[in-house]
């Protein structure tokens, strides 16, 4: 059975094939390459990867990442496409879906939102539930940098508190518009956001996300 983590995989080496590797990203001062390099170095050389969330191993990171974004763009794609190897922690499927799906569809938007004119993308019920349960689960840590209190919303009804705090923010939108907005992409995020003018102009400034 394929998971999601898998057929995200798939849609994003896909849409980096397709665009090439000087295409632009959200991610600042990324082109594709750039973030074809993080992410096989990020489930493949855990040795720098920790650079990601340790300051000090920072300067590793980077020389590795440079050294992957050297190779051919094509082997690097396909590297991505081929997955982890088979002693990495990525391997594992209950790792892979826990810290793949939600990682590999924010990067797939990265790469679509930034092309003039992007096509919104279909999210089924299924998936869209699942990207939710994982905001809900981890919507304190993305919040944690908000200036103000700050509640993301499904159009239903449904709450995840971000950050408690007044005044607040409330901020409307389906499940894979709010997991944009929570990961720090804010302006890309197809999203509706209530609240005094001043808060929701500070959430919009805020670095959201991990």
């Amino acid at each position: 059975m394929t998971t999601h983590a898998k057929r995200e995989r798939l849609l994003l080496a896909d849409l980096l094939e397709s665009v090439g590797p000087d295409a632009p990203t959200l991610c600042e001062g990324w082109t594709t390459r750039d973030l074809a390099a993080h992410l096989v170095v990020r489930e493949r050389r855990a040795d720098a990867a920790g650079g990601l969330l340790i300051k000090q191993l920072a300067p590793r990171l980077e020389r590795v990442m440079a050294e992957f974004a050297a190779k051919p763009y094509e082997e690097l794609v396909q590297l991505f496409r081929a997955g982890p190897q088979r002693l990495s922690p990525f391997s594992l499927k209950q790792v892979d879906e826990a810290s793949n799906t939600v990682e590999f569809y924010v990067h797939a938007e990265d790469i679509r939102r930034a092309q003039p004119d992007p096509a919104p993308r279909e999210i089924d019920a299924v998936f869209a539930d699942a990207l939710w349960k994982r905001l809900e689960r981890g919507a304190r840590l993305m919040g944690r940098k908000s200036p103000v209190g700050l509640v993301l919303r499904r159009p239903d009804g449904q709450t995840a508190v971000a950050h408690r705090g007044a005044p607040v923010v409330t901020v409307t939108g389906e499940p894979g518009e709010l997991t944009l907005f929570a990961y720090g992409r804010q302006e890309a995020a197809r999203v509706e956001a209530e609240g005094d003018k001043d808060a929701v102009a500070k959430v919009y400034e805020a670095k959201l996300g991990v």
